[in-house]
């Protein structure tokens, strides 16, 4: 099997050297699973620490704690403090003495959910299954999807991690597997820049030298109490019958052999009842005139229009979201006459609230979404006004279709953004 490498993104034979023949990089991936997992766990390395530093680039080979006074607890430790052994939720006292030279800073919630939501945003154009666990992790499912990326799971979250770096400025470590808690094992194996890979073939011996504690839903104390009763390590839970385990510790038996098998059958379960649904982006460079804002726009407007269809929802209030540079915001909405899913509809929309925005004023962030959200089958009957509001969601719909089939860049922009009152003639 070719490497596929994380910095460049190719692949290629790595040879005796394991290193990437076009960039030099150490950073593979060949495990022989690779292409056929799907199940991912994506987690920010040292979050806060890491937003701070991007923000403060003097701090870049600092230890630097986030937390909340010399009274206060560790919020987030980087990794050159986690050395001195400061670690997150130690009383601040304690982290001083272990590393004296830390920079302290206080929390800053605004900017670190502003950053985790940038991306999240950037997990749903991946696939609609995105389970949030907290502000900076989530599991994934890219079952399905890679006719629509023109690459398998492992490739889209190679290239995920290396835009989350470039784009937002932090960096994640992803655990592959088929399975939720083997995922999040692997993304904390190889902390910080990781990438992990548990297989089906190799999941027993990988499991069997771990503490107990390492199960989920294992804690402190109940880790304990198992080994007292002779169970420590993972393995020791392996090699016995799963009726002797459900005889002494019930249904925690059962489903501690169940996981000591690498055996779990839960689901990716997305956020439910959604009251918005949007796409954003903050620009590197601040931007004031609208013909670079517009095409932004639309590659928005789709991405939210797929979401919608993808989750057969619809919304009939469409609200632009702009952030000036000094971080001042400004949203505006228009309420349709009836739902949409319609990225052409969406766009449209947006585009008159943003033309009426542009006055001079340079942009760091823009973004479009809808609330007011109605089941897809309300969606797009049309009125007099919209007349081929019906056809224009049709054609939306079979341009997924096809994309589906022959990958996210089988259509172009244009078509997607081309309204039917835009064709030269009626059909009957």
């Amino acid at each position: 099997m070719a490497a596929l490498c994380r910095d460049c993104l190719t692949l290629a034979d790595p040879g005796p050297r394991r290193r990437c023949p076009q960039c030099f990089s150490p950073r593979l991936i060949d495990h022989p699973e690779r292409d056929e997992l799907s199940l991912a766990h994506i987690d920010c390395d040292a979050f806060y620490a890491a937003v701070e530093k991007r923000d403060r680039p003097e701090l870049a080979d600092k230890p630097v704690i986030v937390g909340g006074g010399t009274r206060g607890v560790v919020s987030t430790a980087c990794y050159i403090a986690r050395i001195h052994g400061v670690r997150s939720a130690m009383p601040m006292f304690k982290a001083l003495e272990l590393c004296p030279q830390a920079v302290v800073i206080k929390p800053d919630m605004g900017k670190y959910a502003e950053a985790g939501h940038t991306i999240r945003e950037m997990m749903l154009d991946l696939t609609p299954l995105v389970e949030p666990v907290s502000i900076d992790e989530a599991f994934l499912d890219l079952s399905g999807t890679e006719k629509l990326h023109g690459a398998p799971p492992a490739h889209v979250l190679a290239r995920f991690a290396k835009r989350v770096e470039d784009e937002v400025g932090v960096t994640v470590s992803v655990g592959l597997s088929y399975a939720k808690f083997l995922a999040k094992l692997a993304s904390d194996a190889e902390k910080p820049r990781g990438f992990s890979i548990i297989g089906r073939k190799e999941v027993l011996t990988r499991l069997a030298p771990l503490p107990i504690g390492a199960l989920p839903g294992i804690g402190k104390v109940s880790a304990e109490r198992f080994a007292a009763m002779g169970y420590r390590t993972i393995a020791d839970i392996q090699r016995m019958e799963q009726s002797v385990l459900a005889r002494q510790l019930g249904e925690d038996g059962y489903r501690l052999w169940q996981l000591a098998q690498g055996i779990d059958h839960r689901r990716v379960e997305p956020e439910r009842d959604a009251k918005s649904v949007s796409a954003e982006t903050t620009f590197a460079t601040d931007i004031s005139d609208a013909e670079t804002l517009l095409p932004v726009l639309m590659e928005l407007s789709e991405k939210v229009g797929r979401r919608l269809r993808r989750s057969e929802l619809a919304g009939r209030t469409v609200v632009l979201k702009l952030k000036t540079k000094d971080f001042k915001s400004r949203t505006r909405n228009f309420t349709l006459n009836e739902p949409t899913r319609r990225a052409a509809k969406i766009y449209e929309t947006g585009r008159d609230l943003l033309l009426r925005e542009i006055d001079g004023t340079r942009f760091r962030l823009i973004g479009i979404g809808v609330s007011d959200l109605y089941d897809s089958a309300e969606a797009d009957h049309g009125d007099l006004v919209d007349t081929k509001a019906k056809r224009g969601a049709e054609l939306e719909e079979a341009l997924d279709r096809l994309r589906d089939k022959f990958g996210g860049q089988a259509v172009t922009r244009a078509l997607i953004m081309r309204a039917p009152d835009d064709d030269d003639e009626d059909e009957d």
